[in-house]
């Protein structure tokens, strides 16, 4: 699933007239990035949320030939934020039964193996496989000394909120990149809007999810102007 229902307040004005996720970086949109990026893994069955300038999304995805089927979860009458959108595209069974769901965000672009992401979920047997990096931000996803998650902190808020004992706490960033199982969406308790970050900070209180660290990765979070600027750079 390819999380492009964003409003994109943090691109604007590039944002006034389009969609974030139709934004290029050289000519190519951040939606076909990482759609192409999904096809290049063999991965065929894609659900794309949209709710700001939908049909502008829509129209993109069938304006072209994709090497996969896109189905899209229709957000226009309300904004869910990225948990309340996951659960309604799961409801609406617009997921394939009993697969586990690749989610990523329209806006980070990087050169992360999915193949060792699944094999790492797979062979640890993980509800969900979450995609860190150690490097600097203002919210720190926190895991114990196995790489489980249990908690997190907001450095501006100077908040911090641990779901689950600990002998060592481990302070990642979070890449917006997951996989998840089914299970994890039949556990998940909060309704309507909420992030995933929410849900999994719930679920973490129960379920063992785990890390998948990756300091070696390039990443970049392009919903900013100024790393818009250095993708353009980067892609040139």
């Amino acid at each position: 699933m390819i999380f492009a229902a964003g409003l994109g307040t943090r691109l604007y004005p590039i944002t006034k007239d389009i969609p974030k996720a139709l934004v290029k970086v050289g000519d190519k949109t951040l939606l076909e990035h990482v759609i192409n990026k999904m096809t290049a893994y063999n991965i065929k069955h894609i659900v794309v949320n949209v709710h700001h300038f939908a049909d502008k999304v829509i129209d993109f995805l069938n304006s072209k030939e994709w090497d996969c089927d896109i189905l899209v979860s229709d957000e226009r009458d309300f904004l869910l934020d990225t948990g309340g959108g996951l659960l309604k595209a799961y409801k609406d069974k617009l997921f394939l039964d009993n697969e586990d769901i690749l989610i990523h965000n329209v806006d980070i672009l990087s050169d992360e193996n999915f193949s060792n992401i699944f094999d790492y979920h797979s062979t640890n047997n993980n509800i969900a496989t979450l995609c860190v990096k150690n490097r600097n931000t203002s919210r720190y996803l926190l895991f114990n000394e196995d790489n489980i998650l249990c908690g997190r902190k907001n450095i501006k808020l100077q908040e911090e909120n641990v779901t689950r004992p600990y002998k060592q706490i481990l302070p990642y960033a979070f890449s917006g990149i997951q996989l998840i199982s089914p299970t994890l969406l039949n556990n998940i308790s909060l309704e309507g809007k909420f992030s995933i970050i929410e849900a999994y900070l719930e679920l973490s209180k129960t379920f063992d999810l785990k890390a998948y660290i990756n300091n070696e990765s390039k990443w970049l979070d392009v919903g900013k102007t100024e790393t818009l600027t250095q993708a353009e750079k980067l892609f040139r």
